[in-house]
């Protein structure tokens, strides 16, 4: 069996891939290797459930509710509530973990389950490896050590972690949203309720789309994935701008007024800013992938923030956050983590402190994005390689060297074998389009000719 674990929790196709029984199976698991791991501390354990509005989600929640009440947890179910929402809910009430039922900006018919340690942060590798392994041991055939009579987990409903959840947005809240228009893209997602209702609280207008989940309409042609809808109801509306969530909301992207995409590197730049003004950014510092825009790169040393870039994926721009005590940092796909007021990427926060910053400045958030300057980027996927020698190929390193030299300072080269194709991704960043193209293409016939 392959890993199930991947980046971001366990995700397949609901009821195919991810079915009832593994769900429960890996749930019960995870009470016994936190258990062992010495992370309930001999009291009873709580858990903190939530989910997404997938249809799928309402017979995999009660799977995970009866897999963690069958090993002894007990549980607060607080419904459909963001990702980040359940990660802020399992610190805030000492929760013992939290599970996060969600495929995030995936379509309807995918799920997935992602767990959390005490005060809401995602589980190290090793904890994984471990509940999958005690998960295969036991589905093989090794019976579970099962509480009986008072010993068996309570269930219960947790209705209050709605509010509990707005409270925390706007307490991080630096000024007031008076006079901004925003119209808001829920995504049919996790966010529906949560991000309207805290927006309107810290006195903005709003205007919302894809704010109707049904179970299937999840980031149906909406939302952070889809920002066609969100473009033409700013522009209608003349609205101020516009923000986009996916699924589960822990991503943000934005709109500014003119209809123009405002990218999760651009948002960085400006909460970066703002957040060294108000003395919040620690060390002077942000923390980004290597696949953030050079231009990213190019406005912080400009304006004197430091940048740390970490390998793809907000896990590990975390794991660099935690390490050194920095305040911000996220992707270019809009995961944005505001270490001081959440555990992982939360955007319903992030859309709030953009349309901060646009109503204390007073500047558009066109005029704030314009910081940094969106160089070209041109990504071509190699198929049918071998991954395995990106690293060690000769012919490769010169022809990424000659590469290097013809776009000097202004440009940037980015191999990336694919952690799960057999593939190798060509980065090529230039000031101009046209040039960036070109060495793509030479780059892609190298790596095939190097590889294949």
């Amino acid at each position: 069996m392959g890993r199930l674990f991947g980046t971001d929790g366990v995700r397949g196709v609901a009821n195919a891939d991810l079915t009832a029984e593994l769900t429960l199976g890996l749930s019960v698991a995870a009470a016994h290797v936190l258990a062992e791991a010495g992370t309930f501390e001999g009291h009873r354990p709580t858990a903190v459930v939530g989910r997404d509005p997938r249809a799928s989600g309402e017979f995999l929640e009660a799977a995970v509710v009866a897999g963690l009440a069958s090993a002894g947890v007990d549980v607060l179910r607080v419904g459909v509530l963001p990702t980040p929402a359940v990660a802020y809910l399992t610190g805030a009430l000492g929760a013992d973990l939290g599970v996060m039922l969600s495929a995030s900006h995936n379509a309807m018919p995918d799920n997935g389950v992602k767990f959390f340690a005490r005060g809401g942060h995602k589980l190290a590798d090793e904890l994984e490896d471990r509940i999958e392994s005690v998960y295969e041991e036991h589905r093989t055939g090794a019976p579970w050590d099962r509480p009986t009579g008072a010993g068996v987990g309570r269930i219960r409903s947790y209705e209050e972690g709605f509010e509990k959840y707005v409270a925390h947005l706007l307490a991080a809240v630096p000024n007031r949203l008076e006079g901004l228009k925003v119209v808001l893209d829920e995504a049919h997602g996790a966010a529906a309720r949560v991000s309207p209702e805290v927006f309107t609280r810290a006195g903005a207008e709003i205007v919302t789309i894809g704010a109707e989940p049904d179970g299937l309409n999840i980031n149906d042609g909406c939302g952070s994935t889809h920002l066609g809808l969100l473009k033409a109801a700013v522009i209608e509306h003349g609205a101020d701008l516009g923000i986009a969530h996916d699924g589960d909301a822990d991503r943000c992207l934005a709109v500014d007024h003119t209809g123009a995409e405002v990218d999760g590197d651009q948002i960085l730049a400006v909460l970066a800013l703002a957040m060294r003004e108000r003395s919040e950014l620690r060390s002077d510092t942000v923390v980004a992938t290597v696949m953030s825009n050079l231009g990213f790169k190019l406005a912080m040393e400009r304006e004197g923030v430091s940048l740390v870039q970490t390998g793809v994926g907000d896990r590990y721009v975390l794991e660099e956050m935690k390490r050194h005590d920095y305040a911000l940092g996220g992707e270019q796909s809009g995961h944005v983590i505001i270490l001081d007021h959440a555990t992982t990427g939360d955007g319903t926060l992030t859309g709030l402190l953009l349309a901060a910053r646009v109503a204390q400045t007073g500047r558009t958030l066109r005029e704030l994005a314009s910081v940094m300057e969106r160089l070209p980027q041109v990504l071509i996927n190699v198929p049918d390689v071998d991954r395995s020698r990106v690293s060690t190929s000769a012919e490769l390193a010169s022809a990424v060297a000659e590469a290097e030299r013809e776009l000097g300072a202004t440009g940037r080269v980015l191999l990336r074998p694919s952690g799960t194709e057999p593939l190798v991704r060509v980065m090529v960043e230039a000031a101009d389009i046209d040039q960036a193209r070109s060495v793509a293409g030479r780059l892609a016939d190298a790596v095939k000719s190097a590889l294949g």
